[in-house]
Parts: C-alpha cells; sequence; structure tokens
C-alpha cells in the first residue's frame, strides 16, 4: 500500500488528524526514522489535537459572537473596574460549574461586548456550548417566533443546552406579557445550574423597570443578582480600537 493510499484509507475511517500526520511525517523523509510505537503516539497526538482544534472553531462559530475577542487582548485596568485578579477568575471558569450569573455594566464604548465575547471565546476553547444574543431584541424576536410556530419546549431545551448564554445590551427593551414569563423561565432554568452573562449600559438598579409585573421583576433580579459577580466598567471609549 502506497503512502497516498495510506493516507485516503485514514480519512474514510474518518482520522482526518492521523492522515495529516502521517503526510508530514511523509514530506519530512521521518519515516523511516520512527519505531512503530513511536509514529502511532504522533499520530494518535495530531488526531486528538485535531479534533480538539475542530470542536472548538464549532463552537465559537456557533455561538455567533459579535466580536473576535480573547481575554488574553483585554485591557485590565482598576480604574476601569477591570482588574487582572478579577478576569483570571473568570478565566478559570469556576463560575461555568457553579452556574453562576456575570453582570457587566456600563456606559456605551467601556468594552462590555467586547469583555462578554472575550469570557465566551474563552469558554469554547475549554470546550464549553456558549449561546450568545447580539441584542435582548434577537431573544425578543427569538421567542416571538417560537411561540407562533408552538416551538417554545424545544427552544427552552435548547438554551438549556448551553453551559454559558450571553445577552448583550439588556434591558434596551422592555419585557411585558408572555416574554416576561419567558424571561423569568429562562432564568429559574438556569438559576445555580447553568452560567450566564449578562451586560448592559443600565445600572443594575434600573433593571426593574424592565419588566412590566413588579412580582416577575423581584422574582427575576432575585436570581438574577443573587450571588451574581458584577463589573461596572468606566471610562473613555474604547470602541475606535475594537
Amino acid at each position: 500500500m502506497t503512502s497516498n493510499e495510506i493516507a485516503r484509507a485514514l480519512h474514510g475511517l474518518k482520522l482526518p488528524g492521523m492522515a495529516g500526520c502521517w503526510n508530514a511525517l511523509e514530506e519530512t523523509h521521518r519515516l523511516d526514522k520512527l519505531t512503530l510505537r513511536e509514529g502511532m503516539q504522533q499520530m494518535l497526538q495530531y488526531e486528538r489535537d485535531t479534533r480538539r482544534n475542530n470542536r472548538v472553531r464549532r463552537l465559537i462559530k456557533n455561538a455567533n459572537f459579535r466580536l473576535k475577542a480573547s481575554v488574553e487582548e483585554l485591557e485590565t485596568d482598576t480604574t476601569r473596574g477591570l482588574s487582572a485578579a478579577g478576569v483570571s477568575d473568570l478565566v478559570a471558569g469556576n463560575y461555568i460549574t457553579n452556574g453562576m450569573t456575570v453582570i457587566i455594566t456600563g456606559p456605551a464604548g467601556t468594552g462590555k461586548t467586547y469583555f462578554a465575547c472575550a469570557l465566551g471565546d474563552r469558554a469554547c476553547r475549554e470546550g464549553t456550548k456558549v449561546l450568545y444574543f447580539t441584542t435582548m431584541n434577537m431573544l425578543i424576536e427569538a421567542l416571538k417566533l417560537v411561540h407562533l410556530e408552538g416551538r417554545e419546549t424545544n427552544f427552552f431545551r435548547k438554551l438549556n443546552a448551553h453551559d454559558l448564554i450571553i445577552i448583550d445590551d439588556f434591558g434596551m427593551v422592555g419585557l411585558d406579557g408572555q416574554l416576561q414569563h419567558d424571561f423569568e423561565q429562562i432564568i429559574d432554568d438556569r438559576c445555580n445550574r447553568k452560567a450566564t452573562i449578562l451586560a448592559s449600559q443600565l445600572p443594575v438598579a434600573d433593571w426593574y423597570h424592565v419588566f412590566q409585573s413588579e412580582l416577575i421583576a423581584e422574582a427575576c433580579l432575585d436570581r438574577i443578582v443573587h450571588k451574581a459577580i458584577k463589573y461596572c466598567l468606566t471610562g473613555e471609549s474604547l470602541r475606535k480600537k475594537y
């Protein structure tokens, strides 16, 4: 069997990483210099790395982030409300494991979206399923559509299948009628089970006005704010950079 036939066979067996490694070893004339054990170890490692990288790419693509962001590029500055220590704690991912809420507030242009997307990107790179809503209005429109099509159960099940959901621009659109009940269900389903990141220009004290019902507002905010990790970003606009 020729080298090309071996590579094709590996592809046929859905082992593209091993096929790529085989080709690389062939091109660099290293095949005859390795023992079977050494060659197999390299090919298996290459296959594992390939599958992991492919999964990360799929997770990032499916999350549909607004910005391409990374925690390594975050400008940590305590005067902006973003400390290096705080970011390190989030990077560790304990908030996801513990099903906690991260609240990011601050004026327009202070980097809330970049921060949220960077955390989502890191979560994806750690193998976490993430779903990102560019605006609160996008979530509202999705809820309206599933009600119209009678797919509410599947939609809520889909949300619960994600260990982290990110809602940007929270509070810019009010919640009334069935929508506030839907949002209460989302929050209740995730409380202490799945992680949520909320980014908003509004301070948390003003979030009560987002809901038509005071009782629902109280119930939602008690679950959201309780034990939440809070960041209030300040400073000059970073929009020109990002």
